[in-house]
């Protein structure tokens, strides 16, 4: 029963269609992290975002710290499904 459970709610078996998913929050997720942080710091680069120690007024921002903290979640969660794959086909 429960190896069956597993199955149900296991990843889809075609990585790149769950990487390009991924890509696909990622890319989702940093454009709100930009509008939230140019409604705080209204000259506000992609770059700038990457560090918000820079900014005190960023830094400060509940609604920011937390829209970034969903975009640093999914950047960890690409890179350790990258680790697994190189990992698990260390030829590819």
């Amino acid at each position: 029963m429960i190896d069956k459970l597993n199955r149900k709610n296991a990843m889809p078996e075609n990585r790149h269609s769950t990487e390009e998913l991924i890509q696909e929050l990622i890319e989702h997720q940093q454009a709100k992290v930009l509008k939230v942080a140019r409604e705080i710091v209204p000259d506000a680069t992609p770059e700038d975002i990457r560090n918000p120690q820079d900014f005190p007024d960023l830094v400060a921002d509940t609604l920011f710290n937390y829209e970034d903290g969903i975009l640093t979640g999914y950047l960890t969660l690409q890179t350790a499904l990258r680790k697994r794959a190189r990992t698990e086909n260390p030829d590819s």
